[in-house]
């Protein structure tokens, strides 16, 4: 059995036209998808936090903070993601990263 099938099922709704079923049903495989993935993300960025606490360096770091947005935006550009959200969603991911880091630090 696989992960994404012990999640729970969600039910059509009667009169649904199958094409939106069908997407639909796809959105929620990528929303899934995306679900696991940040946890994935976090995990690692949980290791980067407790290595700069042990190591003494701060939560943030600008500059590769910096090198990410513009490696991001021209990722989003290519996959003809708008990217100004892709550089929002960036930060507010960012800003929670840099929130548990400091979490650690203060432990």
């Amino acid at each position: 059995m696989t992960e994404a099938s012990t999640a729970p099922s969600v039910e059509v709704p009667v009169g649904i036209p199958p094409e939106l079923a069908r997407l639909r049903h796809s959105i929620d495989n990528i929303d899934s998808a995306l679900v696991h993935l940040m946890a994935e993300r976090f995990k690692a960025t949980q290791q980067v936090g407790v290595l700069k606490a042990d190591l003494g360096l701060p939560a943030s770091d600008p500059g590769r903070e910096g090198r990410q947005v513009a490696r991001l935006r021209a990722l989003a550009e290519d996959a003809g993601l708008d990217p100004v959200f892709a550089e929002k969603f960036f930060a507010f991911v960012v800003a929670e990263v840099i929130r548990h880091h400091e979490d650690i630090a203060a432990r």
